[in-house]
């Protein structure tokens, strides 16, 4: 890092007389005219890339409140104050342009861990605490308090291994690896936004993997070379790597479980983004993988966070892994009497009034069981979306089919029992050897009638 800086200023009312001279008007009008051309370029470019307001780090909502309005604009200023210099000297640039590298730093910041931790709590504060630190660098560049303060931090070192640090190295170090953190940050957010861009399907999962990947391996590239930057011996952390692996194959084992197996899901494809899964008594719809967990929400709203090791070691019911269509049957009863043909053609019809119900496979109505009171009818059909509730669409279709049971007379019959009772008889009545002779409950009314008839002995 470069530890040129200005003068101090040693006669601050000399320098604040300075901005009462002609010279200081030609400095505010040169910035004035930076101000506008650094806003017709800006504006002049989202229109003609149109980018999205909400996720734009260049122009952001507005054009100006991004990362390349107070860039372009500090481009500007320098050009404008080796122009002015030749005329006047410096008085409005000298707080002008620690201002607009604040800025710049601020936005470049501030948007980057936007777009790469949307919704995070930690970051608001994180934020406040950026501009704060940017401002005060700022003002004490300006007022000269910066050179002297980074001086005295310079004499107070200690040696680490075969280096010499100092704590203005290590704050430097800091703040190289923040600022590189930052750019790999930018870099891994674009390549997401491009990745998952109109993804869908099978792609959408790869795509998740491949932007995981890289940013992880841009951040650990980032971090390594601003370790090396401030001078940091790489080699003396081979100590610290295998001291990490132990505690990796002991205390971390799980957490590294889960990431691993986070991996292994999105290459393997096995649960994609947008699948009906079940696992154990839990269904529902995968809404994002992430490195560690897996985020399943269920039709009522409610989310399930999953860890990643338990997708790979038990048993997943995947929906619609192959083919997103799923099958779903009701059982329904009729007498005895009634014309099978009609009940099935009913039964189909019942089903297709639902346009969730596919039409190509077809449903089927198919005589399952001789059952105790009636004939038992299973109709199966077949559905593309799971996700919309399953429940909903089987009342809809039983609701219809008791409609139109009723509407074409079809019995759907009450429990019949044969009752044998047991007691005192005129002789020579009841059933053969004595035995009293059965009785057969009546049946209950006919389909649309009161609940079930009960006798007992």
């Amino acid at each position: 890092m470069s530890r040129a800086v200005p003068a101090p200023i040693d006669d601050l009312g000399a320098w604040l007389a300075t901005f009462a001279q002609p010279g200081a008007l030609l400095e505010l009008a040169a910035l004035a005219l930076c101000v506008g051309l650094a806003w017709l370029v800006v504006r002049a470019l989202q229109r003609a890339f149109n980018p999205d307001a909400e996720r734009s780090i260049w122009f952001g909502r507005r054009g100006i409140d991004g990362v390349l309005f107070p860039l372009l604009l500090l481009v500007l200023a320098y050009g404008a104050r080796a122009l002015t210099l030749l005329w006047v000297p410096r008085a409005v640039w000298h707080v002008v342009i620690p201002a607009l590298i604040a800025l710049v730093v601020i936005r470049i910041g501030v948007k980057v861990l936007e777009a790469a931790f949307k919704g995070a709590a930690w970051l608001r504060p994180v934020e406040r605490t950026v501009s704060w630190l940017a401002w005060l660098a700022a003002v004490a560049w300006i007022t000269g308090l910066l050179p002297v303060v980074l001086a005295e931090l310079d004499q107070i070192t200690w040696k680490l291994g075969g280096t010499q640090l100092s704590v203005r190295t290590l704050i430097e170090g800091l703040l190289s690896a923040g600022a590189v953190l930052i750019v790999a940050l930018w870099v891994s957010s674009a390549i997401e936004a491009r990745l998952l861009r109109d993804a869908t399907g099978e792609s959408l999962s790869l795509r998740k993997a491949a932007s995981n990947a890289a940013r992880a391996l841009l951040m650990f590239v980032g971090l390594m070379l601003a370790l090396s930057a401030v001078g940091i011996d790489l080699t003396a952390l081979s100590v610290l790597g295998g001291a990490i692996g132990v505690g990796i194959g002991f205390g971390l084992q799980k957490l590294a479980a889960n990431y691993v197996s986070g991996f292994v899901i999105l290459t393997e494809r096995s649960m994609r983004i947008g699948d009906m899964v079940r696992l154990d008594t839990f269904e529902g719809v995968v809404a994002d993988i992430k490195a560690r967990y897996t985020v399943i929400r269920a039709v009522s709203g409610r989310e399930s966070i999953v860890p990643n090791e338990m997708l790979i070691t038990q048993r997943v019911e995947n929906l619609s892994l192959s083919d997103p269509k799923v099958w779903q049957s009701t059982v329904v009863s009729v007498a005895y009497d009634s014309d099978v043909a009609l009940v099935r053609r009913l039964l189909e019809q019942a089903a297709l009034e639902q346009p969730r119900v596919l039409r190509e496979p077809g449903p089927l109505a198919a005589l399952s069981a001789f059952g105790a009171d009636g004939l038992e009818f299973t109709l199966g059909y077949w559905i593309a979306d799971p996700e919309n509730g399953q429940l909903g669409l089987r009342s809809a279709i039983n609701l219809r089919i008791l409609e139109l049971f009723r509407e074409h007379g079809v019995e759907i019959p009450y429990p019949q029992r044969v009752l044998h009772v047991r007691g005192a008889g005129a002789p020579g009545q009841g059933g053969p050897g004595g035995a009293p002779a059965p009785q057969v409950a009546p049946p209950g009314p006919a389909a649309g009638g009161g609940g079930p008839a009960a006798s007992r002995a």
